[in-house]
């Protein structure tokens, strides 16, 4: 396991929600990265994110990591969901609020 890969594992397993993306939840820097913010918002889950542009080994480390070549990508308890087409197609069927109840994410206050 290389340094980054390790940094990540352990990126992704400290919170039960973390988001990689382009940009920040306030400042999202690309429209998937917007959508995604949006849809864990309107759930109303408790969540981190990693901006990705800050980092290049987290960046192109990401890809290799989940073997899911685009970003942002959703880790739910340390596993991965997807990206945003795949929280947009989920969230759309009731199954990604489904998935956050089965796995007790915690709600935002």
């Amino acid at each position: 396991m290389t340094d980054t890969s390790a940094r990540i594992g352990e990126i992704v397993n400290k919170d039960d929600v973390v988001l990689f993306m382009k940009g920040s939840a306030l400042f999202p820097q690309c429209g998937f990265s917007s959508r995604a913010i949006a849809i864990l918002d309107h759930l109303g889950v408790q969540y981190q994110t990693v901006d990705v542009l800050q980092d290049p080994e987290i960046r192109n480390g990401i890809k290799q990591y989940s073997d899911w070549p685009t970003i942002p990508q959703l880790y739910v308890k340390g596993e991965f969901v997807g990206g945003s087409d795949i929280m947009m197609e989920m969230f759309e069927a009731g199954e990604l609020q489904q998935l956050f109840e089965d796995k007790k994410v915690a709600t935002s206050a």
